[in-house]
């Protein structure tokens, strides 16, 4: 077997769906793009796909769905050059190199379009509604955001930003030493988790896999966590390694993980909604409350702490409740499609993936 990465490439976010796919699929030899509705089979091929050649023994990458837990919407054997992605909305997906690079796999010719006229008017209720229940959930997202940008703001004011900038020098002496490679950095951008309609999920046990050393960072909203995880992304590339740089599925504007597999190690943000402890012989807390923040700051601001993080909560409960919505919609679309598809058409469109696999494989 080979190895299995899962991760995300798009999320659910308080700036709405953010797209970090263009990174991932950077470089391949041959993008095939699904297009087709609901229930075509999309995430199925991938995965049947994706399990054969990890039998093989290939590394697999998995780029899961944000708005539904049990699909995947992308599927990359790194080693050959070859990915498969769903590229409807809203991840769609533009070639660059169409023909040379990317093709189009249209799943759309094993529905039957009569049946599915029938119930055109059913389709467009359920879209609609569907569409709305996730712009409620972005909006919910924001208005946690802007409650958030308040929690922060409590300990921004009560930080030492001398003692964070020693301590960011220290961290980044005890993960680069004098070590660097005299190559152009391949710098990859992916998501630590994301917001799903079952909650925030995470796949840090699987990602961290391996590494020799993982740095758990701990803080209160606002402590620094992200602006210390880009200065290391930029001082890994600046080195010449090839980086994971993981955003945060709830802003994608701040940054919750850096791996650098050549040097053997994770530095993640280890507060909630991924909140991780020591477990493994070789983890290390990195402890910012403790110290860069004044100690007395939680007393001080117990009130103030307390109003902001209930209304963070209900916010962000709201917003899951509504990608619950979109989701249980989405199921209803489906099963419109699922009834008007023939799936060994599907099954041969598969085959035909799978034989562009060996091909590049044989190679």
């Amino acid at each position: 077997m080979g190895k299995v990465l899962n991760y995300y490439a798009g999320g659910n976010t308080a700036r709405g769906f953010y797209s970090l796919y263009e990174s991932n699929l950077e470089g391949l030899s041959r993008l095939f793009i699904l297009k087709g509705g609901p229930g075509t089979g999309k995430s199925s091929l991938m995965k049947k796909l994706g399990k054969e050649w990890n039998e093989k023994g290939y590394d697999i990458e998995y780029l899961h769905c944000s708005s539904d837990n049990d699909s995947i919407d992308g599927l990359i054997i790194r080693s050959l050059g070859f990915g498969i992605v769903d590229g409807t909305a809203p991840h769609v997906i533009e070639p660059s190199l169409p023909g040379a690079v990317e093709e189009y796999i249209n799943l759309g010719v094993a529905w039957d379009s009569a049946k599915l006229q029938a119930k055109k008017a059913e389709i467009e209720k359920i879209s609609t509604e569907m569409k709305a229940a996730f712009s409620g959930a972005y909006a919910l997202f924001g208005e946690a955001l802007h409650v958030h940008d308040e929690w922060e703001k409590i300990y921004i004011e009560n930080m030492d930003f001398d003692k964070a900038n020693e301590l960011t020098e220290k961290l980044l002496g005890d993960l680069f030493g004098d070590k660097r490679v005299n190559k152009e950095a391949d710098v990859r951008h992916r998501y630590l988790g994301a917001a799903t309609p079952k909650g925030a999920v995470d796949f840090v046990p699987n990602l961290t896999q391996g590494l020799a050393v993982r740095y758990l960072i701990k803080g209160r909203p606002g402590s620094g966590k992200s602006t210390m995880l880009k200065k290391i992304a930029a001082e890994a590339e600046r080195r010449g390694f090839d980086t994971e740089v993981y955003h945060c599925g709830f802003d994608p504007h701040s940054l919750d993980m850096i791996i650098v597999r050549e040097l053997g190690f994770a530095i993640f943000d280890s507060t909630a909604p991924h909140e991780y402890f020591p477990e493994r012989v070789n983890d290390r807390v990195v402890d910012l409350y403790g110290t860069i923040i004044a100690p007395d700051t939680d007393d001080r601001y117990a009130t103030e702490i307390k109003d902001v993080s209930a209304r963070y909560k209900d916010y962000m409960n709201h917003a899951i409740a509504s990608l619950a919505t979109a989701k249980s919609l989405h199921d209803d679309l489906e099963q419109i499609y699922i009834d008007a598809m023939d799936y060994k058409k599907i099954d041969e469109i598969t085959a035909e993936l799978n034989e562009e696999i060996h091909k590049l494989a044989e190679k």
